[in-house]
C-alpha cells in the first residue's frame, strides 16, 4: 500500500529547486544594482516564483507521486495539472523583466528566440509535447523507468512555460502578443488538445498496462480512473484556458474602450 509519509528528496530533484531558488536569491538580491540600478526587491515577484518552486515540489516530491506511479492515473493526471498550470505560471510570473533582459535582449540570440517564442511555435510545443508522452508506450515506459519519468516531469514544465509565454512573458523584447490574438491562441491550443483528451476519456480499453494491474486502493476500477483522468485534463485545461481567456478580453475591452471612447458612451 502507499506510503503517505513518503516524500521524494533525490539529488537531482531537491538540488535543482534549491539551485533555482538560490540563483534567484543572488540575482535579485546582492547582483540586482548590476542588473538594474536603483530597483527595489521585487517582493511580489519573489514570492510567486517561490510558490512556483514549492507547488513544483509538491507534484512530484510529495506522496502524490508514488501514488501517480504506482496506483492512480487520476492522480498522475493532477500532478501533470499542477507542473502546467500554477507552476509554471506562478514561475513565470515571478520574473521581472530587468531579470530575463540579459538573455532575451542578446542581439546574437534574437533570429532563434524570435522563432521560440512565436505563438504557433509554442502552442504546437506544448500540444506535441503533452499528447506525446500520453501515448501508451512512452507513458508507460516513463512508469517503469525512474530517470524517463523524471524527464517527463521536466519536459512538460518546460512545455508548459512554452505554452503560457505568449500570454505571460516578462521579456520587453519579446512581450506577451495583443489581447485579441491571446483568445485565438488559447482556442486553438484547446483545440489542439482535443484528441489526446478523447483518446484517453474514450477509450473502450485501459491504455495502461500500469494502471490496469495495479492495486485498486479505491472503489475506482481502472477504467473509471482512466475516465476520471482525461476528464481531468479536459476540464482543468479548459477552466484554466477560460479563465485566461476572460481576462484577455476584459483587457482587450478595456483597450479598446480607452481608443475608441464612443464606444464606451454607447452604454
Amino acid at each position: 500500500m502507499i506510503d503517505w509519509t513518503h516524500w521524494h528528496n533525490e539529488p537531482i530533484l531537491i538540488g535543482g529547486l534549491i539551485f533555482l531558488g538560490w540563483l534567484y536569491a543572488i540575482l535579485t538580491g546582492p547582483l540586482r544594482e548590476k542588473l538594474v540600478a536603483g530597483s527595489p526587491y521585487p517582493r511580489g515577484h519573489a514570492v510567486r516564483f517561490y510558490a512556483g518552486l514549492v507547488i513544483f515540489y509538491l507534484a512530484v516530491g510529495s506522496p502524490l507521486d508514488q501514488l501517480g506511479e504506482r496506483y492512480l492515473l487520476s492522480a498522475h493526471m493532477l500532478q501533470h495539472q499542477l507542473i502546467i498550470y500554477p507552476a509554471a505560471i506562478l514561475i513565470l510570473l515571478g520574473l521581472p523583466d530587468w531579470l530575463v533582459s540579459p538573455l532575451t535582449g542578446r542581439a546574437g540570440l534574437r533570429p532563434i528566440l524570435r522563432v521560440l517564442t512565436h505563438p504557433v511555435v509554442c502552442g504546437v510545443t506544448y500540444t506535441a509535447v503533452i499528447t506525446g508522452w500520453h501515448m501508451p508506450l512512452l507513458y508507460d515506459l516513463a512508469l517503469q523507468i525512474r530517470p524517463i519519468h523524471i524527464l517527463e516531469h521536466f519536459t512538460m514544465f518546460g512545455a508548459a512555460l512554452f505554452y503560457w509565454w505568449p500570454l505571460l512573458s516578462p521579456s520587453r523584447e519579446y512581450p506577451p502578443i495583443a489581447y485579441g490574438w491571446q483568445m485565438l491562441y488559447l482556442a486553438a491550443v484547446l483545440i489542439g488538445m482535443t484528441p489526446v483528451f478523447a483518446y484517453i476519456t474514450f477509450s473502450q480499453d485501459v491504455l495502461y498496462p500500469t494502471y490496469e494491474y495495479a492495486p485498486r486502493i479505491t472503489s475506482l476500477t481502472a477504467a473509471a480512473d482512466q475516465l476520471l483522468a482525461g476528464a481531468m485534463m479536459k476540464l482543468i485545461g479548459m477552466s484554466v484556458a477560460g479563465l485566461a481567456f476572460t481576462v484577455s478580453f476584459y483587457r482587450w475591452y478595456q483597450a479598446t474602450e480607452k481608443k475608441f471612447p464612443a464606444l464606451g458612451k454607447r452604454r
